[in-house]
């Protein structure tokens, strides 16, 4: 089993401590682009092991222990992982296949972030999380605090999505709102800085990237994949992108994989925007991707960030991939589409890659024959405006079958027979 050796910088290398979580790279913050951390080990990690052998009986992602930086039975789990992989021809996209990470505990990929992330909390002896998060990231932070025992503050902002908060005070997190963004990280900052908080989030700018241990979860995105398509990646994966954590995390899982033979390629990879840092960031060749401010906030509030991050921009550069930036009129559409048509309700961000895969289809990007991958990050009842503004108001009826027939046809368009 490999062993954490070092935190390296995702884009120089440079060495750090083991614990060094809470930070970015010297050497790159002093340079202009600041740039996250991953975790090193003392040996490749799945050294040793067959592409074709049994992972073990563990369900949860932790059955690829041997590629992580723990081992499963020291894991903070809920039973994260070994997510559905599922066909959606009726889309009309072509080739086009969902990973459903709505299906994890909390109902998000964010799960993967926790599990790994708490695991090591444990270990720092840890005695206090914090996350400062819209949604998913203080709900999966909350639930993964909970098992492990950890008390648990989550700084969210006036106007996040009601049942997403609500999930985050269901697991027993201290939430504590702010009318101001930038409230939260300086909050947690000073708790992370001056007592010791273990952040599991971004909390401080320009953003680098979440915590480097819960990030690893992300590996086993990629893992999954991989084996499920009998050791063919996809051409492509799309996924929704605000600072690029599993983004960054599925390439290096598939660079893992790549190193040890088991695959002979890696996918190229789709960032689903919405503010379009990183497209700016490739057309300009820039090292750090721009702030680009909106006019209004959008409905993906999980993806809402105006400035994407180094760790995002080098995987889109190293595999090849693009960046698109998607608007709130797309993603609606895709999310009704989704759960009429496949019967997955997505949160908003969730159906950015949808609208993507379309967009680069159709200019000649992605070509006709090429596989795709898109990643549902979340469930869409943690966030459902868009469906209720999306669909027509049910009808009220009173009378018989002539009055139901007709509301049918005048609100859905349905005709009988």
């Amino acid at each position: 089993m490999p062993v954490p050796s070092a935190l390296v910088c995702v884009r120089c290398g440079a060495r750090h401590p083991i614990d060094h979580y809470a930070k970015d790279c010297r050497v790159c913050r002093a340079r202009g682009a600041p740039a996250n951390l991953t975790v090193a080990y003392d040996e490749q990690p799945g050294q040793g092991l067959r592409r074709n052998s049994p992972f073990g009986s563990v369900r949860s992602m932790w059955r690829w222990d041997s590629f992580l930086h723990a081992p499963a039975t020291e894991a903070v789990t809920l039973g994260e992982g070994n997510t559905p992989l599922l066909p959606a021809p009726s889309l009309g996209l072509g080739d086009v296949w969902i990973k459903d990470e709505s299906r994890n505990p909390t109902w998000s990929f964010k799960d993967r972030l926790g599990s790994g992330a708490l695991t090591m909390a444990r270990r720092f002896g840890a005695k206090m999380i914090a996350s400062s998060s819209s949604g998913n990231a203080g709900a999966a932070a909350a639930a993964y605090a909970a098992k492990a025992g950890i008390p648990c503050l989550v700084f969210t902002f006036v106007g996040s999505a009601g049942p997403l908060v609500l999930q985050m005070r269901a697991y027993g997190a201290m939430v504590v709102k702010v009318t101001d963004k930038a409230d939260r990280w300086r909050l947690q900052s000073l708790g992370v800085r001056e007592l010791g908080w273990y952040p599991t989030s971004p909390f401080f700018g320009p953003v680098v990237g979440s915590n480097p241990y819960g990030m690893e979860g992300y590996k086993t995105i990629a893992f999954e994949i991989a084996e499920a398509f009998g050791w063919e990646p996809p051409d492509w994966c799309i996924l929704p992108v605000c600072y690029g954590d599993a983004l960054y995390g599925m390439w290096k899982g598939f660079e893992e994989l790549k190193a040890l033979g088991w695959i002979v390629r890696t996918p190229r990879f789709v960032a689903a925007e919405v503010s379009g840092s990183l497209p700016a960031a490739l057309v300009s060749g820039d090292p750090m991707p721009p702030d680009v401010g909106r006019n209004a906030a959008s409905i993906a509030t999980s993806i809402g960030a105006a400035q994407a991050t180094v760790q995002a921009l080098d995987v889109l550069r190293r595999s090849g991939g693009t960046a698109v930036t998607v608007g709130d009129d797309e993603m609606r559409r895709w999310v009704v589409a989704l759960a009429s048509k496949e019967g997955i309700w997505p949160e908003a961000s969730s159906a950015a890659p949808f609208a993507a895969i379309e967009r680069l289809r159709a200019e000649g990007t992605i070509k006709p024959n090429e596989r795709c991958v898109a990643l549902l990050t979340a469930a869409g009842l943690k966030d459902p405006d868009p469906i209720e503004t999306a669909l027509p108001e049910p009808p009220l009826v009173t009378g018989g079958l002539s009055e139901l027939l007709a509301a049918l046809k005048t609100t859905y368009g349905f005709a009988h027979g």
